[in-house]
């Protein structure tokens, strides 16, 4: 006698906790087109714990399965400034980690989810099966192929990448040849779910450091300053750069070149000065320092010529200092000003969100979290956005544990409606306690040391061997990259109106960055509507 009691489709949205009855909606079909990956998941229901082999039938070639596993948070949501959309805020278990499986199974006593991730690619365009088979139950999906590609195109992600957090986790060495291995292994990973960017370390990067303390040494360019002139090796530059580019990144985003919060000091820097090897500025810098404007001086020539003869000038952009308020405007103003001149003809760019930085002429590319974003739009040229543990109301997209993948996905369309062309997290692997005091085992902490709401800090696990372990928040983003890039080919079939015609079932709604259906179901028809009409224009 079967130990199952039940099987079932379920899209890609959906968050079954162990306390949820199972989706009483099957999901049937999906459509994809041809450099498109898509998922769903599988819900299986044993009475008791047991071993079972798997079998899947298909002609699809390229597929991928993962266990969906519940993972510990502490701290899903502040107690205070938060709205009212999100799944529940209690301490306990949510389904985030992905872990891969092969067609032996373990079933769990209750409730089992299995994330299925189709990828078009080296399959046939038109019509597809795919049936999941464990002892004598099934469940099956049609899924259509279609002769179309996503527009990928003028768009860049970045979701900030912390080597530092991999040395620590996995205990190896700055720039050892474990180092770049896995550092490849995680950048991979990162590409493969649309990030094009990655933030590099020419410095140790001075983000979540507290004052007077310091994170490992990453540091990318050699700095010697012999009888106070200084000179420069970019060697492991070039190694990070040539690495990136075997994962497909195209930008790269020099790390700040002041602290945190407002630029008042410089960040920490080594140097062989005379033959010691030592640091040379830091938390006892100022950042109007006249040794360290020097400094900056020298390097900006020398980095200028750098880029310009590997033809990466347009593909890099600077930062001058990570979320600054209007308290600090006169310090960062200052930076900010000196950074523009030595680095003419760069793209300068910070997340901060009073418009006023914008407005004085102080930066010349904000980047507006997407709940401030509406004061910006329509008055900043190539405008990016970005959220982090702050956005929490409005019902603005975020990926928090208890977050539902729908308010995670909608950013997609958002980002689409208002020409948004680039998007920044600070959390791809950060696996430190807030402002980096200790190391974490992310595993059981997730959320910094109950500072951020769990799925703030990182949306990568590391796994054994140093590979990184993936998310459902990191799957269900790409999702919503793919939606842009998917509306991007309908608009050059068609136009922008139509596009956004059918986003807000014309005129049955506003979409903005606030305000949208919370339904699954919207974001789903939405998107097979816009395919059905890819694959009519295409025709």
């Amino acid at each position: 006698m079967s130990n199952l009691s039940g099987i079932k489709i379920i899209s890609s949205l959906e968050k079954v906790y162990s306390n949820d009855n199972v989706p009483s909606d099957s999901l049937e079909y999906i459509s994809l087109l041809k450099n498109e990956r898509k998922s769903f998941q599988v819900v299986i229901e044993s009475k008791e714990e047991a071993f079972a082999n798997s079998i899947i039938e298909t002609d699809l070639v390229n597929y991928k399965i993962y266990r969906v596993v519940d993972v510990k948070s502490d701290l899903p949501m502040t107690k205070t400034g938060a709205d009212d959309y999100f799944k529940f805020s209690d301490n306990g278990y949510y389904p985030d980690l992905l872990i891969p499986v092969t067609n032996e199974i373990e079933l769990l006593k209750g409730k089992n989810i299995f994330w299925i991730e189709i990828d078009a690619e080296n399959n046939c365009i038109g019509q597809h099966s795919f049936k999941f088979c464990i002892e004598e139950l099934y469940a099956e999906i049609s899924i259509e192929i279609i002769d179309a590609e996503l527009d990928f195109s003028d768009f860049v992600y970045t979701n900030w990448f912390h080597t530092d957090c991999l040395m620590s986790y996995y205990g190896f060495d700055a720039f050892s040849e474990e180092y770049w291995r896995v550092t490849e292994n995680f950048l991979k990973t990162a590409s493969e779910h649309g990030m094009n960017c990655v933030l590099t370390p020419i410095f140790t990067p001075p983000l979540d450091t507290a004052v007077g303390s310091e994170r490992p040494t990453v540091q990318l360019v050699g700095i010697e300053c012999n009888n106070g002139e200084y000179s420069f090796n970019f060697d492991r530059l070039t190694q990070w750069i040539d690495m990136a580019h075997r994962c497909n990144i195209e930008y790269f985003e020099l790390s700040h070149f002041y602290t945190q919060w407002g630029a008042k000091n410089a960040p920490k820097i080594m140097a062989t000065v005379n033959g010691e090897y030592k640091q040379i500025f830091g938390w006892d810098t100022k950042s109007t320092s006249k040794e360290y404007k020097t400094f900056l001086s020298a390097l900006s020539i020398k980095l200028n010529e750098y880029f310009e003869s590997k033809n990466l000038k347009d593909k890099v952009f600077i930062h001058v200092s990570d979320e600054p308020n209007f308290s600090v405007i006169s310090t960062y103003a200052k930076a900010s000003k000196y950074i523009h001149k030595i680095f003419r003809g760069y793209k300068i760019i910070d997340a901060l969100s009073d418009y006023w930085f914008y407005k004085l002429k102080i930066i010349s590319n904000p980047i507006p979290a997407n709940n401030h974003i509406d004061k910006f739009l329509g008055k900043v040229d190539n405008l990016w956005t970005y959220y982090c543990s702050s956005q929490k109301n409005k019902n603005v997209s975020n990926r928090f544990f208890c977050n539902s993948s729908l308010r995670n996905r909608v950013i997609g369309y958002q980002m689409y409606k208002f020409n948004i062309k680039g998007f920044l997290h600070w959390g791809y692997n950060f696996y430190y306690t807030q402002l980096s005091k200790e190391t974490i085992n992310p595993f059981e902490v997730t959320d910094a040391g109950k500072s951020f709401p769990s799925g703030d800090s990182f949306v990568v696990y590391p796994g054994e061997n140093g590979t990184p372990l993936e998310s459902i928040r990191l799957k269900v983003f790409y999702d919503a990259i793919q939606d842009m890039a998917a509306l991007k080919t309908l608009e050059k079939l068609t136009d922008k109106s139509t596009c956004l015609n059918i986003i807000e079932n014309n005129g049955e709604f506003n979409l903005t960055f606030s305000e949208y259906p919370h339904n699954d179901d919207w974001l789903l028809a939405t998107r097979e509507k816009i395919n059905e009409l890819i694959k009519t224009k295409n025709r």
